[in-house]
C-alpha cells in the first residue's frame, strides 16, 4: 500500500495558481485532505482527493492552539494515518509535525520530486510562476530546490 499523502490548503492554492494542481495527482495518485481543507480552498476538488475526517477532534483542538484550523486537521489527520506524509507551507505547522514525528514536505518539495521521477523536465518555470502569485519564495529556498532537483 502506498503512504498516505496528505495535503494542507497552501499545496492546492498555489499549484491552482499557477495551473499544476494535476502535478499532484501526477506525483502521488490519491491525495487525502480534511473537510476544513476543502472548505478553505473554497474550489470544489478533482476526484482523486479523497476527503477524510479527523476522529480526534480533541487533538485538532490542541493543535488550533498553535496554529491554523486547516493545519491542525492535516497534522490531527496525520497522526491518526500511520505511515503519512503532510504536505505543510507553513514555517510554524512543519515545527510541529517535526516535534509530533510526523513525516512532511512542502508545494516546492512536491516540484522537484516530479522533476526527480520525470514528470516534469524542471523546476524553474514553475518557480518562476510561484515567484508571481503572493507565496513567498526565499532566494535560499530557490537555490536549494535548484540543487536537491539537481538543476
Amino acid at each position: 500500500m502506498l503512504k498516505p499523502i496528505i495535503s494542507d490548503t497552501s499545496c492546492f492554492i498555489i499549484l491552482t495558481n499557477i495551473g499544476e494542481l494535476d502535478l499532484l495527482h501526477k506525483v502521488y495518485g490519491q491525495v487525502v485532505t480534511t473537510p476544513d481543507i476543502a472548505t478553505e480552498f473554497g474550489e470544489i476538488l478533482p476526484e482523486w482527493v479523497e476527503i477524510v475526517a479527523v476522529k480526534d477532534k480533541y487533538k485538532q483542538q490542541l493543535l488550533e492552539m498553535q496554529i491554523d484550523k486547516g493545519e491542525s486537521s492535516a497534522i490531527a489527520l496525520a497522526l491518526e494515518m500511520l505511515n503519512s506524509t503532510v504536505i505543510l507551507d507553513d514555517y510554524k505547522a512543519r515545527k510541529i509535525a517535526e516535534q509530533l514525528g510526523i513525516s512532511f514536505t512542502g508545494t516546492i518539495g512536491v516540484i522537484i520530486k516530479a522533476k526527480l521521477k520525470g514528470i516534469i523536465p524542471s523546476i524553474k518555470p514553475l518557480l518562476e510562476k510561484i515567484k508571481q502569485t503572493n507565496f513567498r519564495l526565499s532566494a535560499d529556498i530557490e537555490l536549494q530546490a535548484l540543487k536537491e532537483a539537481k538543476e
